[in-house]
């Protein structure tokens, strides 16, 4: 019996009906014309701080919108509707960019990096993003995706970490299937070498490219590169973290925490200022209480959850992602769950790597061939076999909730994956090319009106927006009270937070 027959044989009616789902999504804030909105975050939204389901990313430009914990999959997409409809109406004509790939920007020192108030946790948030913004630019972190934040009761350490392993092997079928960021605005590249093709002037692009975002012009670096982080379980996971987090880099040390005026540029010189600055596409993850390290809450109480970080936004849905794309991503995980899931070692990982760059830059290249252990296959042929080995899962989830709700899941990946023409990468370029002049912005302002005009039409109760409203002007009175509380000098708070004790580490 194969791994994923016994998985499937413990995959009771009981633990399908209490798996659980959450997004966080990502949007910069652009004005009618397509530049990026350079306005502060709105007071309406509450605090940046403290909101729990509004919130800012790296910039004061860029909403980052939180959902509970839910059930089903069409719950959360209701509640991201809310969100938005919300937001609509405290962002006057500015709207929400629907690409992942950034709107017009201006100048890299003037993107304004995320304000959270004065306390030294609020201070802290923008510290971090200050470092980030002298790591690897500001327009780098402009760039907005979706997390699918994804939990199952029962499953250990060692399970997610498995889960894990076979999800950095297979993401590649996701960036395919739902990558949706094949062309940029020229500003976005302005100065800096890209590889990228030139579309009639307006627009820079891959022919083939399926998520340039998760590419080499997205969220990568020289310094990350160096980290060949395993995931053969926490104890070794937390090891490589903390290795990055303590390290100086000389590049790092060069830009020093403060500059000669005394203003912080960075929170620390190590590879890693903090936890959340290491990319990947998926991330193990625990719930922290405040004040608490990522790395000593996962050390502590173990993974809780895990945080798919590989998925753009779908310029064509009005919420960036639909029910259908989450029920796949259930699927999908568990295959990676439930299939066997052999440890990894530092010559996967960098062949990882190289699949990962030429799915993004070339996915729907034909014949485009990726590295599966000692030989090559070819995309198309490795996806058909992940999707073949998905259909039982979708069938026990149907069988246990009713419907056939994963089966038209995996069923509309399976044509899409037959018919590369209608993978929402392929369809960015055609709408370019065919109703905008091959002008990405052009492209972008027409999705981003669409969806803000479709969310805006449908019906929001006034007890709704009153709900909304409620958390907002809580989350202003939160933020007030941590600040009346600080007592400590910031470079206090700072030494303490990054003292290496405070990660947990057994050893110590």
């Amino acid at each position: 019996m194969s791994s994923q027959q016994e998985g499937l044989r413990a995959l009771t009616p009981g633990a399908i009906a209490a798996m659980r789902r959450g997004v966080e999504k990502e949007s910069l804030r652009a004005l009618p014309q397509g530049g990026l909105a350079l306005t502060p975050h709105p007071a309406a939204l509450g605090s940046a701080l403290t909101n729990p389901n509004i919130t800012t990313d790296f910039s004061e430009s860029q909403i980052e919108l939180v959902t509970g914990v839910h059930p089903d999959a069409d719950a959360c997409v209701d509640e991201l509707t809310r969100i938005h409809q919300y937001v609509f109406s405290a962002i006057g004509d500015e709207m929400l960019w629907a690409s992942s790939m950034p709107c017009g920007l201006p100048v890299d020192e003037t993107i304004p990096i995320g304000r959270y108030g004065s306390s030294n946790v609020g201070k802290s948030k923008s510290v971090y993003r200050m470092g980030l913004g002298h790591r690897y630019g500001r327009r780098m972190q402009t760039i907005s995706g979706i997390h699918y934040n994804w939990s199952m009761p029962g499953i250990s350490n060692d399970g997610y970490f498995s889960l894990i392993r076979n999800f950095r092997r297979h993401s590649f079928l996701l960036l395919y299937l739902f990558g949706a960021s094949p062309a940029v605005c020229p500003t976005f590249v302005e100065g800096r070498e890209h590889g990228l093709q030139d579309l009639s002037g307006k627009s820079l692009y891959m022919p083939y490219g399926t998520s340039l975002r998760m590419g080499r012009l997205g969220y990568q670096s020289d310094a990350q590169s160096s980290l060949a982080v395993s995931y053969n379980g926490l104890e070794g996971y937390a090891a490589s973290l903390q290795e990055a987090l303590t390290r100086p880099y000389p590049a790092y040390e060069a830009i020093g925490v403060r500059n000669p005026a005394g203003e912080y540029n960075q929170l620390a010189t190590s590879l890693l200022q903090i936890e959340n600055e290491f990319y990947g596409t998926i991330r193990p993850k625990r719930v922290i209480h405040p004040g608490e390290r990522p790395l000593h809450a996962l050390r502590e109480r173990g993974v809780e959850y895990v945080e798919v970080r590989c998925m753009d936004l779908d310029p064509f849905v009005p919420a960036g992602i639909t029910a259908q794309t989450m029920r796949f991503l259930d699927v999908f995980l568990l295959h990676c769950l439930l299939s066997e899931s052999p440890y990894d070692t530092p010559a996967e990982i960098a062949a990882l790597a190289r699949n990962q760059h030429r799915t993004a830059a070339r996915g729907r290249e034909p014949g485009l061939r990726l590295e599966r252990g000692d030989r090559e296959v070819t995309l198309v042929e490795w996806a058909e076999e992940l999707l073949a080995a998905c259909a039982p899962i979708a069938a026990q989830l149907d069988a246990a909730l009713g419907g056939s709700a994963y089966d038209e899941a995996l069923q509309a990946a399976r044509f899409a994956h037959s018919h590369p023409d209608t993978l929402p990468s392929a369809r960015v370029l055609q709408s370019m090319v065919r109703d905008h002049g091959s002008s990405f912005i052009d492209f972008g302002r027409a999705r981003s009106r669409t969806a803000k005009e479709y969310l805006t039409s449908l019906p929001f109760s006034e007890q709704q927006a009153l709900h909304l409203a409620a958390i907002a002007r809580d989350s202003v009175a939160e933020q007030a009270a941590i600040e009346a509380a600080d007592t400590m000098p910031f470079e206090t708070y700072r030494a303490q937070y990054l003292d290496i004790a405070r990660l947990g580490d057994p050893r110590a």
